[in-house]
């Protein structure tokens, strides 16, 4: 971990970013909270963007009934009465934003009827006053995916149905789908490119996962390029992830409007992240947090997010299909129950897991900052 953190602060000491915002300061200029086409926001416009939001809290959502992003969105398995359900849930506990996987497949599909089921999702969201960050691609788990009915999740085994978008083989990523991913980010974003209910585009979970590592690159910056091209309301973001991927870190940090991050890491480690990132001099959002077995939970990581006024989003709503619960790399072939479930907050009718997260996780969302804090750490 000291050599990970090591690195970060070197690519930010590399990083012209401390230097814009000094450049940026003495400039009338870097003062317009409106950017042109194909421009990264500047600081300026980036905190206050983040100044007129709520204190985001929520997690990574894929409604219970499904295994993967495809099942989430294909026409056949969308389950509006679930994530309706759910998302009230969600609600009731304080719950404001959710992560959410969408995949180009379920797309190339259906178009026009993928972007219906968006809207229905978002109305469904807006209902239950959730905004939504919508993730386009993703290096995790499995590479290989077809259309139309999912597999059966196998029992204990952590995601074992989720897939890559656009996965195919690490060792090269095919540019020839470029065209229709283009296509596809195109679409979709000019479609809700000033919708409110949208909080932010995350454009690429975690490039170079699942050995891709560097072949992720010509994705990577090309997704920034489609989606400046659009000109969204909303920020871009590609979040942080591998600390030791220099190439991937340098290019997602110098693009994102707003810095992202996953750490599943306990206090002093993310602690320590914060400090190195906010020298970024831009709003900070951790999309990824909170496995139990880690030492990564509500009770310490929520009220330190909340202390630095960084975004919460942690992974997992609800126990279902995804298999989440368990840990990635501590299968329970059987699919007993895990001693203690690595992720998510309920079960699938709607009981926490535990009644004592669920009390700092409401406390956390209604409370002034520093009365939350107080109460939350007192349950540790």
């Amino acid at each position: 971990m000291k050599k990970a953190l090591l690195f970060i602060l070197l690519l930010l000491v590399a990083t012209p970013d401390v230097q814009l915002q000094a450049q940026n300061r003495k400039t009338k200029a870097a003062k317009t909270s409106k950017a042109a086409a194909g421009t990264r926001w500047t600081p300026e416009k980036a905190n206050a963007w983040y100044k007129a939001q709520d204190w985001m809290s929520g997690a990574n959502f894929t409604p219970s009934t499904a295994i993967n992003q495809l099942e989430m969105w294909q026409a056949a398995t969308f389950d509006p009465a679930t994530i309706d359900k759910e998302l009230g849930y969600a609600e009731g506990i304080g719950f404001n934003t959710m992560r959410v996987f969408l995949h180009h497949l379920a797309w190339e599909q259906d178009p026009e009827g993928f972007k219906k089921r968006m809207n229905q999702y978002l109305d469904i969201a807006d209902k239950h006053k959730i905004k939504t960050m919508f993730v386009f691609f993703d290096d995790c788990w499995n590479k290989d995916y077809k259309a139309g009915p999912q597999p059966a999740p196998k029992p204990g085994i952590h995601n074992s149905g989720w897939v890559q978008d656009p996965g195919g083989e690490p060792t090269s990523q095919d540019s020839t789908m470029f065209p229709v991913l283009q296509k596809y980010v195109t679409d979709v974003m000019t479609q809700f490119k000033n919708d409110k209910r949208i909080l932010l585009w995350d454009l690429y979970n975690e490039p170079g996962n699942s050995n891709h590592k560097e072949n992720s690159l010509p994705l990577v910056r090309n997704v920034f390029r489609w989606a400046r091209a659009v000109n969204p309301d909303q920020p871009l973001s590609v979040g942080l992830w591998a600390w030791d991927f220099e190439k991937l870190n340098t290019l997602q940090a110098l693009n994102s409007d707003v810095i992202t991050y996953h750490c599943y890491d306990d206090t002093p480690a993310h602690q320590r992240i914060i400090e190195i990132l906010e020298t970024h001099g831009r709003p900070l959002i951790c999309t990824e947090y909170m496995a139990r077995i880690r030492g990564s939970r509500f009770a310490n990581i929520m009220p330190l997010l909340k202390k630095q006024n960084v975004g919460a989003i942690n992974w997992g709503l609800v126990a279902g299909k995804t298999n989440t619960k368990y840990q990635w790399d501590t299968p329970l072939a059987d699919g007993s129950e895990p001693i203690e479930w690595f992720h998510e907050v309920f079960h699938p009718d709607g009981t926490p897991y535990r009644q004592d997260e669920a009390s700092v996780i409401k406390r956390l969302n209604a409370e002034k900052a520093d009365a939350a804090i107080e109460a939350a750490l007192k349950v540790k």
